[in-house]
């Protein structure tokens, strides 16, 4: 069945109504390279025209925008500290929100916060212990390693990056975009293309009632986040991932008849080279996954798509691509809120390199029941994102 799907396939602001929030952005900065040298400071401006052309709550269009400053050390190679790296990332956001217009859950834009803000996003400390095994500690967003692939990093629509049945968890979130907290990570790599991560996190990133700061704040009543991944190789230069997520606090639950534990879900996910013909890429890619129905809106969410690169004559950067996420509402839920089986949305894309550092992506969105709202008309979301990146200690000739 999967490669049947992979084959066919701002002032401060509240978040929506749904309780869900934007999930993490896809185009996470590089780690060091040895062609670097010891230390690494980059920094990327995300910038975004995006507009509801037609349905969703009214239309309009909103300027997005997303500054990653990134600082990363060698600390082996900087001060002697064996096996260990540093890393620092800032961010900033204007917090325009474009899903205030189309009023989806998916999050149609994976820049968007909903609070303008300029925060410390992570700062972490890696260390490897021999070639197999890693433990990295401090401000940490779990979706730069759990639930990621490469090939649905391509798209805007914030599902593709992390599945919505994990991403509309927690009271403030799980630790993702924009939001992170402090996590322990432990990686073991057991043979090539095999790994195994498992992850202990705050359960409450930041501060639900100051979205905008940078808070550490640790509560036993708050509880933790455990997740767990399994990486497998698949097929020629595929990759399989198989995860499970669990909170141990208590929460609500959708029907009101009270607070339980067992906040938990899993997913399958899956990258596969579908055709490598000289010049030219073709990559599908499929996501399945389930979450607890008694506390919240989807109980369960699939995506996939294909991710063309090469196609262009004279264009071999360049990237074409079209997805498809679906979230299914839970039964307490459309039986407390009348809302509808399920939000859809459909996105095409198209990525092109322009120079080393400038990068332009016009896309389009569908979002059939935004929200699962049966009042909600079908929307029509059009946009064109500009990316533009620098390595500052290249650019300084060091």
């Amino acid at each position: 069945m999967l490669l049947l799907a992979l084959a066919a396939g701002i002032a401060e602001a509240p978040p929506p109504q749904d309780g869900t929030r934007p999930h993490s952005h896809t185009h996470a900065p590089a780690e060091i390279e040895e062609a670097h040298g010891p230390l690494l400071l980059q920094l990327t401006y995300t910038s975004e025209v995006i507009g509801n052309a037609s349905g969703g709550l009214r239309r309009g269009a909103r300027y997005l925008d997303n500054l990653d400053i990134v600082f990363e050390a060698d600390l082996e190679r900087a001060a002697g500290w064996s096996g260990a790296q540093l890393h620092l990332y800032g961010l900033y956001n204007n917090g325009n929100s474009i899903s205030d217009l189309v009023g989806d859950s998916h999050a149609v834009s994976n820049i968007e916060t909903g609070v303008r803000a300029f925060r410390l996003y992570e700062a972490w400390i890696d260390q490897k212990f021999g070639d197999k095994v890693s433990l990295r500690a401090g401000l940490y967003d779990l979706n730069s390693e759990f639930d990621a692939l490469d090939s649905s990093g391509l798209f805007v629509g914030s599902a593709h990056g992390i599945g919505t049945d994990f991403s509309q968890t927690g009271q403030n979130g799980p630790s993702i975009f924009p939001s992170t907290s402090l996590a322990v990570r432990l990686q073991v790599e057991p043979a090539k293309g095999w790994a195994v991560r498992a992850a202990v996190l705050d359960a409450v990133p930041g501060d639900p009632a100051r979205p905008g700061r940078t808070v550490i704040r640790l509560n036993k009543d708050e509880g933790a986040l455990l997740v767990g991944e399994v990486q497998a190789p698949l097929g020629s230069g595929g990759k399989l991932l198989l995860g499970h997520w669990r909170y141990t606090a208590r929460f609500d639950r959708t029907d009101g008849s009270g607070t339980a534990r067992g906040n938990a879900g899993t997913y399958i996910r899956a990258e596969l080279p579908l055709s490598a013909a000289p010049g030219r890429k073709l990559d599908g890619f499929a996501r399945f996954g389930t979450a607890s129905g008694r506390f919240n809106m989807f109980d369960f969410f699939m995506s996939t798509g294909l991710k063309f690169t090469g196609w262009i004559p004279g264009r071999d950067e360049d990237e074409f691509g079209i997805a498809l996420a679906m979230g299914f509402t839970a039964e307490p839920y459309r039986t407390a809120t009348g809302a509808a089986a399920s939000e859809v949305a459909v996105e095409a894309t198209y990525r092109t390199q322009l120079a080393p550092w400038l990068a332009i992506q016009p896309h389009a969105q569908y979002i059939r029941r935004p929200s699962a709202d049966p009042a909600v008309p079908n929307a029509l979301v059009l946009g064109i994102r500009t990316e533009i990146g620098f390595d500052l200690f290249d650019l300084m000739g060091k």
